[in-house]
């Protein structure tokens, strides 16, 4: 078979693994590997393949920051800091109508900016905001959906573990992609409050009624939320001053955040065990997926399905924008089967030279940039995508006595709003590119 119709059966064989129950590492890594078999013909250049893989991968000090990122979220939730977030949000606008489904947007969006996980997001802030919506009289639904949402900010706010790995493979620089996803972040959560808005004046009962708080207790609120507003500044704030790396930010925001953790009285022997196997068993699942994917690009690049995918949409007399729409449609589709994470380590390295070879009126490395912060949102949106959004698993198991209908009612509002965002964004490059031109 020629090596191009191999690699082109190679997907629907790869999305039969993943239905079946094959894990989607050992599934890319298995058709990966028997591909480059049929590819070479012989055992002998697969053994080496195998013998460098492994290395070429986990060598490369860039990845070590994905283990310091999921290590400062698990410090964080244990620090108290997600409560606190929440808490100051619900002083402040939490007696309004749907304020407090916005301070939970609020609070998704502070614990993004120190943990880079959507799925840690979700299930830290849903522990902490559901009970108190539940108990305040919100729609089901509603809160849900709102938390559901909200935690998909955690991978779009930087720092970001799939904006880092997007990074990698494209060969771009990581401090700029963080500046990027700044404003359409800051975009998604303003989005998400005023879904919560307009759904709260059509229909009153959809929320219920609070006492709004003293000012003491507002600004007591607020002082208790220092903690994520230095681990912030110290680490965003020491990256673009040059004072260090972003991975040399990571570890400085672990150590700033296991030290705010322990005065507060989070991290004791249990709980210190219980972040250490937590980050230890994240970073191993994240690196086995990475492995996973390096076997399965290693076939497409012997197959050289990219390069010719590429020269093929160049020939294409069609407008740039029908392409990337399609493109982004793509990944809409494969976030209802597929993780964020896989998805960018599998598509990235076939569609990027497509996108690069497109002429957006913009520079390779500022196309690079736009279509990475529009890749991230609509992984994002993958996330809270019905049937099978992992965010949507996350917090339907917070509540199963909730309908699950009722959850992906309540999440279609949001879905509107992203999918508004995303054209907003296409429309307007500047809207990304603004920040990164002032730092670089």
């Amino acid at each position: 078979m020629d090596p191009i119709q191999l690699a082109l059966w190679a997907f629907p064989v790869l999305l039969g693994l993943i239905f079946m129950g094959v894990p989607i590492a050992l599934a890319m890594m298995a058709v990966g590997l028997v591909g480059s078999y049929l590819i070479f013909g012989a055992i002998d250049p697969l053994l080496s393949q195998l013998n460098i893989m492994a290395y070429s991968q986990f060598s490369s000090h860039s990845l070590s920051i994905i283990a310091l990122f999921l290590l400062m979220g698990q410090l964080a939730s244990v620090g108290g800091m997600s409560k606190a977030l929440f808490k100051a949000a619900e002083t402040f606008i939490g007696h309004r109508k749907g304020g407090l489904a916005m301070a939970a947007i609020g609070a998704c969006g502070g614990f993004g900016a120190v943990c880079g996980s959507s799925l840690a997001t979700a299930a830290t802030m849903g522990q902490v905001a559901l009970p108190e919506l539940r108990r305040a009289g919100y729609d089901p639904g509603l809160a849900t959906g709102a938390l559901a949402a909200g935690g998909t900010l955690g991978i779009l706010i930087p720092p970001s573990i799939v904006l880092v790995i997007y990074a990698i493979l494209a060969e771009q620089n990581i401090a700029v992609l963080f500046a990027a996803a700044m404003v359409p972040g800051i975009l998604a959560a303003l989005g998400y409050m005023a879904v919560i808005s307009i759904r709260v004046q059509l229909d009153p009962s959809l929320a219920g009624d609070m006492p709004p708080a003293s000012w003491r207790e507002r600004w007591s609120a607020l002082i208790n939320i220092w903690p994520v507003a230095l681990i912030f500044l110290v680490v965003i704030g020491g990256i673009y001053l040059g004072i260090f790396t972003p991975t040399e930010g990571a570890a400085v925001g672990v150590a700033t955040t296991a030290l705010l953790a322990w005065l507060r009285g989070g991290i004791t022997r249990q709980s210190l065990r219980s972040i250490i196997l937590s980050t230890a068993s994240g970073t191993a699942m994240v690196f086995f997926i990475v492995l996973g994917a390096a076997a399965f690009n290693t076939f497409l690049a012997l197959s050289q399905l990219p390069q010719e995918l590429a020269n093929w949409v160049g020939t294409l007399q069609v407008n740039p924008y029908a392409i990337l729409t399609a493109i982004l449609v793509l990944y809409l589709i494969l976030g209802c089967v597929m993780d964020s994470l896989s998805m960018i380590l599998l598509t990235v390295p076939i569609l990027f030279p497509v996108v690069i070879g497109l002429d957006f009126g913009m520079t390779p490395d500022q196309t690079a940039i736009w279509f990475g912060v529009l890749v991230l949102i609509v992984v994002e949106v993958g996330l809270i995508t019905p049937p099978v959004g992992m965010n949507l698993f996350i917090i339907q198991a917070m509540a199963p006595d909730i309908p699950v209908q009722a959850t992906y009612r309540g999440v279609m509002p949001f879905l509107l709003a992203d999918i508004l965002r995303v054209a907003l964004l296409m429309a307007l490059p500047s809207i990304t590119l603004w920040l990164p031109s002032l730092i670089t």
